[in-house]
């Protein structure tokens, strides 16, 4: 690992100027997604800038047609939140199945948005249920700030502060996970709410996060199982590894699918 400055700033707007005086600076709040890449010597910051004593993006609101969580909750905070358990249930499940208890009570949502693991549950979450993330100058639209494996429409010294989900009608989540990391192998959220139905997958394509506009159209028809049975998705852009193959991963998405319109 290389040497870097570390800072704790105390609010958004010290985070961000710090953020824009370093070099290569990078925001880090429970650090699952940045160490790991230090450690390994992919990633060397000259600046590390934590959100650790920024107070007030911690917490998780109710605001009638929306749940408002903030950037620095943790992934056990979320899947323990009775406001998340009662109107978002999925995401609720979602969180509590992310990595194991020591990553669920360190990695925050914030962190896990902004890495945008094409692997990571978060973003199937924010698209399949139409969420905003809001930062410290301006809101983002779930369908415009993913953008590619671990690329997303943030500048370098932006700060996400929350990101609030529209509570859905019904919601459903299912992941096959690796047995190993527990990241997703393939995993689909499928919702019907106010953005309509949509369905996106995470832990798949090497493109990262996706929506599937055939499974969408046929639930908007039909809101079952059966009407995704027969959907399926083109192996070609799909990841391959130790874990599966393309047309394994393809497969798994139409039976993730099916599930999570189950749960839903």
């Amino acid at each position: 690992m290389e040497d870097f400055q570390y800072h704790a700033p105390g609010s958004v707007d010290a985070a961000v100027s710090l953020l824009r005086d370093a070099e290569d600076g990078k925001v880090v709040a429970g650090g699952m997604s940045l160490l790991p890449l230090m450690k390994l010597g992919l990633a060397a910051p000259g600046g590390l800038v934590s959100l650790g004593k920024v107070s007030g993006l911690d917490g998780i609101a109710d605001r009638g047609s929306e749940i408002e969580v903030g950037a620095l909750c943790t992934h056990a905070q979320v899947a323990a939140a009775e406001i998340v358990r009662e109107r978002i249930p999925a995401l609720a499940a979602m969180a509590e199945g992310i990595g194991d208890a020591q990553v669920r009570n360190r990695g925050t949502i914030g962190g896990s948005v902004a890495h945008n693991d094409p692997a990571a549950d978060y973003p199937a979450a924010c698209l399949a249920l139409g969420a905003t993330i809001a930062t410290d100058r301006r809101e983002i639209a779930a369908d415009d700030f993913f953008l590619g494996m671990f690329f997303t429409a943030l500048e370098e010294d932006e700060v996400i502060t929350a990101v609030r989900f529209p509570v859905p009608t019904r919601a459903g989540w299912a992941k096959f996970p690796n047995p190993a990391s527990k990241y997703a192998v393939a995993g689909v959220m499928a919702a019907d709410g106010p953005a309509g139905v949509r369905v996106a997958v995470t832990g798949a394509s090497g493109d990262g996060v996706f929506r599937v506009a055939e499974m969408e159209a046929a639930l908007a028809s039909s809101f079952e199982p059966a009407s995704v049975a027969g959907v399926s998705v083109s192996a070609e852009a799909m990841l391959s590894d130790d874990a599966a193959g393309p047309e394994y991963r393809a497969h798994l998405v139409t039976v993730m699918a099916k599930r999570a319109v189950e749960e839903a």
